[in-house]
C-alpha cells in the first residue's frame, strides 16, 4: 500500500494525518476545497490510482449545524457517499471517521454496542453516513475501517472550541472573567496525536468499528481551573447559564476493542496534553 487519498486534508485531522504519513513514507494525495467539492459525483475519478482513503473532509463545528442543517448534511452524508462510490468502483480501502454518535448514553462507559443516537444535524448526518459505511462493506465488499473518536484537541485547533477558547480567556489580559455556556458537561477528551496513530493502525487492517477516546471523563470546570494551574493566572469563573440543545452532562469511551484488536491505547494524558495547547498558545 503506496498511495493514500486524504480528503479533509487541511483540517484539525488532515494536517496531521498527511504529515505523519509522509514521514512513514506514504504517498500521500491531498484533497480539500481548494480542489473540488467532494459531494460532486466523480470528481475523484481523475485521481491516480490510490490504494486507501482516509475521508476526514466534512464540516465539523456542531452549534452551526443547526443554522445550517441543509449543508451539514450535504457535505457530511453526501460528501461520504462520493467517496464510497469511489472506493466501491476503483477498490481502494477507506477508514471514515465520524464523531458524536451516541447521544445521551444508556450506560458508562460507551462501547461499539452502544445504539448510535441523532441529537443535533451534525450526529444526525454522521450517523447516517456512518450506517452507509456498513451498507457498502456488508454489501459491496468495501474495506472500511470506521473510527468513532470522541473529544479530539490539540495545538492548532480551531478557537471556536472549548479547550482553546478556554486557554485564549485566561490567557487573555482583556478577559477579566472566563466565561463558558455550562460549567458541568463532561467529556472524553483525545490528543490529536494519538488519534493520528490510531488512524494509521486501519492501513491493512480488515474492517472494523473502533471507539477512540482516554476512557475517562473531565468536566468543564475541571479544565479552566487546570489551565489556571498550569499558567499561574487566576480568575474568577462563570456559566452563562445557556444549556447547549439536547446537552448532554457526561460521556466517555469503552476503547478495550481498539486496544485489543488494534494493539492501540493513548499514550498523553489530558495534562500533558493540555499544558501542550498551552505552550503553543503562549508561542
Amino acid at each position: 500500500m503506496n498511495t493514500i487519498l486524504v480528503t479533509g486534508s487541511s483540517g484539525f485531522i488532515g494536517r496531521k494525518l498527511t504529515e505523519k504519513l509522509r514521514v512513514n513514507g506514504f504517498k500521500v494525495i491531498e484533497f480539500d476545497l481548494p480542489d473540488g467539492d467532494v459531494t460532486k459525483e466523480g470528481i475523484l475519478n481523475s485521481m491516480e490510482k490510490i490504494d486507501h482513503v482516509f475521508h476526514l473532509a466534512g464540516k465539523t463545528f456542531v452549534p452551526e449545524s443547526w443554522k445550517n442543517p441543509f449543508g451539514f448534511y450535504r457535505v457530511n452524508f453526501l460528501g461520504t457517499v462520493n467517496v464510497l462510490e469511489y472506493c466501491r468502483k476503483s477498490g481502494a480501502s477507506l477508514t471514515y471517521v465520524a464523531s458524536y454518535l451516541y447521544g445521551e448514553p444508556d450506560y458508562l462507559p460507551v462501547d461499539e454496542k452502544h445504539p448510535v443516537k441523532s441529537y443535533n444535524p451534525y450526529s444526525h448526518g454522521k450517523v447516517m453516513a456512518d450506517n452507509t459505511c456498513q451498507f457498502y462493506a456488508s454489501q459491496f465488499g468495501v474495506n472500511i475501517t470506521i473510527f468513532r473518536p470522541f473529544n479530539a484537541y490539540g495545538p492548532g485547533q480551531s478557537p471556536v472550541f472549548l479547550i482553546p477558547e478556554i486557554i485564549a480567556k485566561v490567557l487573555s489580559p482583556s478577559e477579566p472573567v472566563v466565561k463558558v455556556m455550562d460549567l458541568r458537561p463532561r467529556r472524553d477528551y483525545l490528543y490529536i496525536d494519538d488519534l493520528v496513530d490510531a488512524l494509521l493502525c486501519s492501513l491493512g487492517h480488515i474492517g472494523g468499528i473502533y471507539n477512540l477516546g482516554s476512557g475517562y471523563s473531565v468536566g468543564v470546570e475541571e479544565i479552566i481551573k487546570m489551565v489556571m494551574d498550569f499558567t499561574g493566572i487566576r480568575k474568577p469563573m462563570e456559566a452563562k447559564g445557556t444549556v447547549r440543545p439536547n446537552e448532554i452532562f457526561d460521556l466517555y469511551a469503552d476503547i478495550s476493542k481498539a486496544e485489543t484488536e488494534l494493539g492501540w491505547k493513548p499514550k498523553i494524558s489530558f495534562s500533558q496534553g493540555l499544558q501542550q495547547c498551552i505552550d503553543a498558545l503562549k508561542s
